[in-house]
C-alpha cells in the first residue's frame, strides 16, 4: 500500500482550536468482516488489532469524569470487540448517548444474531454504511453480496423500529463511488428514501453524505493510479471558510485501540497524536485534563471535511 503521509504535510489549511469536547469516538479496533475499497481505516478480516479490556475500562471512567455526553464507536466492525456490549451497557447506564457505526452485513454472521435487538433494547443510535441504494454501486464498493445482506439487515432493524421514530435512529451514509465530492445531502436523501422504500418497504430517519478522504486504501488507490494530485486540487478549490466552525474535531477527539488519542479518526489512521503531533498521549493522561482552546493537527486531507457542503462524521456540514 502506498503511504499518503508525505503527501499531506506541509500545508496551508487554516489554523483551528478546539471547543469543549462533547463526543469521544473510539475504534475498538481494525478487524471487520468485509474489506471496502472506500476505506480509510484500511480494515479488514486479517487485522488484528483489538481493543483490550483494560482499555474499555479506561475509555469508561474517561466518559465519568470528563461528563462525555456521546460514546461513538467505530472500528473496523466494532461489533466483532468481544467486550463491545459491555461498553455499550455501562455507557447508557452512565445515560451517555451511544452511537454505533455499523456495516450492517455484521448482523447477519454467526455469533452476531442477537446484536440488532441489543442495540435496540439500549437505543444505541446506528450509522450505517450504505454508499448507495443501487446494487452494482454498493457490490462495486464493498463486495459481492453486500447489498443483499444490507437489506436484509435493514429490514430486521426495521422490524425492531428502528428509522421510524427519533428514538430509535437508523441513519445511512453515503461515499461517492471514486475521486469526486458527493452531490447535495439534502437533495439525495429523499432520493434515498423513495428508493428504498418504494423497493424494499426500508425506513431510515437521515443520509449523511461524506467526503473520500485521501489516506491509506483510498489515498493509496489515488496515487497508484496518478489521481492523487488532481483529487487534492478538487478538495482544496472546494473549500469553504464557514464549514471551519463546524468541523468534528472541535468538539471531539479520537481514541485507537490502544487508547492513544488524536485530534480525528483520520489523523488517528495517519499515526498523527493530539495536539501539535508532539508524540502519543494517552486517554488515562487526559482523566482530568480540560482541553479545550487547544491546538488540532491539521494537514491537507483536512480540505476534505471543508469542501463544498462540507463533512462530518454527520454528515454535511452546510
Amino acid at each position: 500500500m502506498l503511504d499518503t503521509l508525505d503527501h499531506l504535510k506541509p500545508t496551508d489549511f487554516p489554523s483551528i482550536r478546539r471547543n469543549r469536547l462533547d463526543t469521544l469516538q473510539v475504534n475498538l479496533g481494525y478487524m471487520c468482516n468485509q474489506q471496502c475499497l472506500h476505506c480509510h481505516v484500511d480494515a479488514g478480516p486479517r487485522r488484528t488489532e483489538i481493543m483490550q479490556r483494560n482499555t474499555m475500562d479506561e475509555v469508561i471512567e474517561f466518559l465519568r469524569r470528563q461528563q462525555i455526553s456521546t460514546l461513538d464507536l467505530t472500528g473496523g466492525a466494532p461489533e466483532m470487540n468481544p467486550n463491545f456490549m459491555d461498553l455499550v451497557s455501562a455507557a447508557t447506564a452512565m445515560g451517555v448517548h451511544v452511537m454505533d457505526r455499523c456495516n450492517l452485513t455484521i448482523l447477519l454472521e454467526p455469533g452476531y444474531e442477537a446484536y440488532a435487538g441489543f442495540l435496540a433494547e439500549h437505543q444505541v443510535e446506528i450509522i450505517a454504511s450504505m454508499p448507495c441504494y443501487l446494487k452494482e454501486n454498493v457490490n462495486a464498493q464493498r463486495g459481492a453480496g453486500v447489498f443483499e445482506k444490507s437489506i436484509s439487515a435493514l429490514r430486521e432493524l426495521n422490524s425492531l423500529g428502528y428509522g421510524h421514530s427519533e428514538k430509535l435512529k437508523l441513519n445511512l451514509v453515503y461515499n461517492p463511488q471514486g475521486p469526486s465530492l458527493p452531490p447535495s445531502q439534502a437533495e439525495l436523501e429523499p432520493a434515498y428514501k423513495k428508493t428504498l422504500l418504494d423497493r424494499y418497504g426500508i425506513s431510515f430517519n437521515r443520509l449523511f453524505t461524506l467526503v473520500n478522504m485521501p489516506i491509506k486504501r483510498f489515498g493509496s488507490a489515488l496515487l497508484s493510479r496518478g489521481e492523487f494530485e488532481t483529487y487534492m486540487h478538487t478538495l482544496k478549490s472546494s473549500h469553504r471558510d464557514q464549514n471551519l466552525e463546524s468541523v468534528m474535531c472541535k468538539s471531539l477527539v479520537s481514541v485507537d485501540w490502544q487508547g492513544y488519542v488524536y485530534d480525528c479518526d483520520f489523523n488517528q489512521m495517519l499515526g498523527v497524536g493530539l495536539g501539535a503531533g508532539k508524540g502519543r498521549t494517552h486517554l488515562r493522561d487526559l482523566m482530568n485534563n480540560d482541553i479545550s482552546n487547544s491546538p488540532i493537527v491539521v494537514m491537507e486531507h483536512c480540505y476534505g471535511c471543508t469542501a463544498g457542503q462540507g463533512s462530518s462524521c454527520g454528515g454535511a456540514l452546510s
